[in-house]
Order: C-alpha cells, then structure tokens, then sequence
C-alpha cells in the first residue's frame, strides 16, 4: 500500500504542478523555464518528467523533487506543501496516520482558521440581518450571485467577539485567533481579546493555491467615525507586499493572453472577471513590489495599469511603475476617465471597459503626455521642469534601443540637440531598490563558479552523461584517460566500473555528490545526439586530451621563460624538448 507521499507523487506530474507557477517551454526531452527563484534573462531552470525532479543549473544550484519545489515557491514547510499536493492530488490524509499530528503545523492551524473565518463571514452574509443588507448593497453594485459565491464574499457581524466565539467553539485557541490576524489583544487583558472586523463587508485574500490568508473587510452600515477599509495585518500566512488579490484565479488568463491588468481595488478584479476579463489582479491600493512582481513575470511580462497614475515623484505608483520598468516589463495605461474606477465603468457600459483596455497607451506615450501638458516648452523653464520628470524615466529604460528612440522623442519635441539631452541624463544619479536583493540570493564563490564552467567541465560531464546511456562504454576509459577526469568525475567512473548497475542505484556518500549525479541526467536527458554514445564519449575524451596537452604545453612555456632568465641552458633545453615532443602528440589529435 502506498504513503500519502507516494500516492501524491504517482497522481502528479510535476511538469503539471511546476506550470502553475512558471512558464515551461519544451527543451528535448525535458522543459525549460527563467528561474524562479533568482533573477536571470537565460533559462537555466529544468524540469524532467522522467525523474519527475527539477534543477537550477543558474546561480542558484537548487533542485529536488515536487514537494521541495512547493515548499521553496511558497515559502512553506513540508507538511503544509503535503497538505497543498494531497489536496490537488485528491489525497486524502488520514488523521489516524501516526505522521498526521507531526505534520499539523502551526501554519496548517492558521490556515484552517483563516477557511473557517471565511465559511463564518459567507453565512453571516446569508444569513444575518446586516449581512442580507449587505448582500442587497453589492447586488445594487453590480456583483451577481455567482461572482459573490466564486469570490465568497461575506460579512462580519458588528459584534466584539462573533467570530472568536465560533473559532473557540470549534477548539482553535484565542492566540492562534490574534495571530491569523482576525483578532486583537485587549491593552488591559491581554489574556482578552475582541475581532478585528465587525462591521464589514468581507473579501478574503487568497494565496497562489486558492487558499485563504487573510481579509480585506469594506466598512458597511452608519459607522462612519473608522477607516472605509480593514485588511489583516501580516502573519505568517500573509505579507501583503507578496500577494496581489485575485491572482489565484487570474493567472492561467493572464498567461493566455500575454498580459496582466493591474487594477486598485477588490470590487474592480471581480466587475471585470464576471464580464469575462479574467487577466486581471488588485494592488489593493499598495504599490507594487519587486516580490509581486517577480511573481507576475512567471506569467507574464506585459502590464496594463487601470487606475489612478498619480506619477509625482515620490508617489507610491511612480516608485512602482518605476521598479517594473527597470524590471524590464512592457507597460502600458488605460485612460481612464475622470473620477471613474473599473467597477463603476463596468457595472454601468461592460464593453466601455473592453474598449478602453484595447486602447491603452505606453507608459512612456503616458509620461510625456503628462508632462507636456503640465509645462509650456516654449519657455526655457518649462523645457527644464519637462526634463526633470522625463530625464530619470528614460534613464531607467533598460533596453538602450528603445531608451534611444526616448530621448530623440525628447529631443524632437523640445527643440534640444539630442547630445545635450543626454550629457544632462548622465548627471542623474538613479538610486537602486534594494528590496529586491532580499528576494533574490546572492550567488556565493561556488554558485558564480557553477555558472562559468570550462570547456573541459563541459566535455567531462558530457563523457558521464552518456555513460549513463550505455555503462558499457567504461571500458573505452583507461587508467591515463582516468587520471584525466576531476575528483568528481572520477568518483562516479569509479562507482560504475565497480558495479555496473550503479546509476540506478545511485548510492553516493555526500548529499553535493547526489546532486550532482542529478546535474548529470538532466545533461543525459537533453542528449539528442544521432550518434552511438561509444563514439560521442571517443570524440569528448579526445578533446579532454587536446585541452590538457594545451594547458601542459602553456605550463612549459612559461618554465622556459624562467630557465632563460636564470641562464640555465641544460634545462631549456631539457624543457624544449618535452614541449617538442607534446606538440608532436598534439598534432596527433588535430
């Protein structure tokens, strides 16, 4: 009988679970995608359906099977990425499995929490007095039944402790409460507490798998004396500067159609996803982040922003804008009319918003717009203050063709030659955003070296590679043609020519070893060669054998040298001729 893991790993495919995260592409027998766990502009990340593992030959070195690839993009333990697989796997775990209890995590504790606060806030919706008024209020906006179950939006009675009673009676403590963030210490009692939404029309946050991490609760009723909108503060479910709302149900859309429309507010992602515009994510009025959109890039790296572009330059929209510009997005702006939002547009003219998402313009058209109708370029003032906005946007242009075609624009329409524009562009100075470091990892001295490997690494791992097609072919390899092979290597031949049966088995002494040996079936795997491996391994080891008579002869060379400067004629001549003699073989080979 199968463990929940096994079973899990035979209902999954892992090209299937990774593609709901990345964009694959079909690299020979395996598939190929950007890393998304450090930046980089090359694919250098792997997926195997035959090993059902995945590998990072980038910066980053990681790799490892399904489980490991959900526990490192979601940030989360093993036992809650069990919980996440068995659940898509259709898996269930038993609670009388002894390993039940040890994998109940107290993130598995918040996340039952946080799903039965939203079954809570559905039924009070349904159900309660307020609640039914509030369900009437979004009816009257727009929102039909469907969109209102699809998105489970509900309601928070206007009571102190509703929902902390109902979490309690289902034998959930009142820290764990306070700590999904739906409740708050009393100053006076801290043993008391009282819930954090009451009141409120409630739209609950999502996590990439569709499960619930935390609220944004509308105010609703004559309470006007407190803030329109709550939202749950971080936990460690929830970090509102890695979530964008309703992504979970957007991303499939915005991979299909290449793009991404970022618009404010809860209500304008579900007006547009009920009129069929699917590819579209909230900010929830926070600017954009580089962890958001590290994430977006996964799907797509073209962006349409749908609300207020409030660019003055310390905004939280142009520092957004500007980090995904840097970042290398296509951006692009829908004009949207004056004191409109994208639920308004919808709920009163649905193929108004289509038709204003079809005429967007490019962030730069936007930039210069704006900036020409704010100052007169006539006049030399109005020319400086038009540079100053316009001056560090174009400087950030990461594509220098385009950034180019910018500053002629800017040349053209202020009557300035070009090369003064650009003299005056290099005297800005650009701070970097940092926070984007933190989500990358720094490459250390053995990840740099791992990205620049030689041409000999190459052909070696090459020669093991297709050893693994055929072990057979170990005899080709004698003892000098051994000695030729890094520590690595040799280990691995080593193994082999003791048990021929050895890279099924892959029985290694050092986790680095088993990575290692994982490297290499992906590099066997994308072998698509015509030619026999018995052949393949005989040119390799020639060329192994060509580049280590070249390093010798260049070791010569350079003993030659010191042995003239010393004046010791017996030993150049006793060096001369090694080198004779090695160029000899060389000419062999050539």
């Amino acid at each position: 009988m199968f463990s929940p893991i096994e079973e899990i790993k035979n209902r999954l495919d892992i090209v299937d679970v990774v593609g709901n995260y990345v964009k694959l592409e079909k690299a020979g027998a395996n598939y190929r995608a950007l890393c998304p766990f450090h930046s980089e502009k090359k694919p250098s990340f792997f997926v195997s359906p035959a090993r059902q593992t995945w590998h990072c030959f980038g910066s980053c070195g990681t790799g490892g099977d399904i489980f490991s690839f959900v526990m490192k993009v979601e940030g989360i333990e093993f036992g809650d990425a069990l919980r996440i697989l068995a659940q898509k796997a259709g898996v269930e775990l038993k609670k009388q499995d002894p390993k039940f209890a040890e994998l109940k995590t107290e993130r598995q504790r918040l996340y039952e929490i946080c799903e039965l606060a939203s079954y809570f806030f559905e039924k009070q919706l349904q159900a309660g007095k307020m609640g039914k008024e509030a369900k009437e209020y979004l009816l009257n906006r727009g929102i039909n039944e469907e969109s209102i179950k699809k998105w489970r939006i509900g309601y928070a009675p206007d009571t102190w402790q509703g929902l902390s009673d109902f979490l309690i009676s289902k034998n959930y403590q009142r820290n764990e409460i306070v700590k999904a963030g739906l409740a708050i210490l009393k100053e006076k009692n801290p043993e008391d507490s009282f819930d954090r939404f009451r009141g409120r029309i409630m739209f609950p946050i999502c996590d990439l798998t569709g499960q619930v991490i935390g609220f944004t609760g509308r105010i609703f009723g004559d309470n006007k004396d407190t803030a329109k909108y709550v939202n749950t503060p971080n936990t460690l479910l929830y970090d509102k500067s890695k979530v964008l709302y309703g992504l979970d149900k957007a991303r499939m859309a915005v991979r299909k159609a290449d793009v991404c429309i970022l618009v404010e507010g809860q209500t304008d992602v579900i007006m547009s996803h009920q009129e069929g515009k699917e590819n579209v994510v909230a900010t929830s009025g926070t600017a954009l982040t580089s962890y958001q959109l590290m994430i977006l890039k996964r799907y797509s790296e073209n962006l349409i922003t749908a609300f207020d572009m409030d660019l003055a330059g310390g905004s939280a929209t142009k520092r957004g804008i500007d980090l995904a510009q840097a970042q290398g997005f296509n951006i692009k702006v829908v004009m949207m009319p004056e004191g409109q939002d994208p639920a308004d547009i919808v709920s009163q003219n649905p193929e108004q918003w289509k038709e204003l998402v079809s005429k967007t313009k490019s962030i730069l058209d936007f930039y210069f717009d704006t900036a020409f109708a704010e100052f007169d370029s006539k006049f030399i003032d109005g020319k400086k203050e038009i540079s100053k906005i316009l001056l560090p946007v174009i400087k950030k242009i990461p594509n220098k063709i385009e950034q180019s075609h910018w500053l002629q624009e800017l040349s053209d329409r202020l009557g300035v030659k070009q090369e003064d524009i650009e003299a005056e562009m290099k005297k800005i100075q650009i701070k970097q955003d940092s926070s984007f470091q933190t989500v990358q990892q720094k490459p250390n001295s053995e990840t740099i070296q791992r990205e620049k490997k030689t041409r000999r690494q190459m052909l070696e791992e090459r020669v093991a590679a297709l050893l693994m097609k055929e072990p057979k072919n170990i005899s080709i390899i004698d003892d000098y043609l051994f000695s030729l092979f890094s520590q690595k290597i040799q280990e691995i031949l080593n193994n082999l020519k003791k048990d021929p049966d050895f890279f099924q088995k892959k029985c290694f002494e050092s986790s680095d070893a088993n990575e290692f040996f994982n490297e290499l079936c992906f590099i066997a795997e994308e072998e698509t060669s015509d030619a026999k491996p018995g052949k393949e391994i005989q040119i390799c080891l020639n060329e192994i054998q060509v580049l280590d008579i070249k390093a010798k002869l260049d070791r010569i060379s350079l003993r030659i040298k010191q042995s003239e400067k010393e004046n010791n004629q017996e030993k150049v001549h006793e060096l001369t001729k090694e080198f004779q003699n090695l160029s000899q073989k060389l000419n062999s080979f050539v």
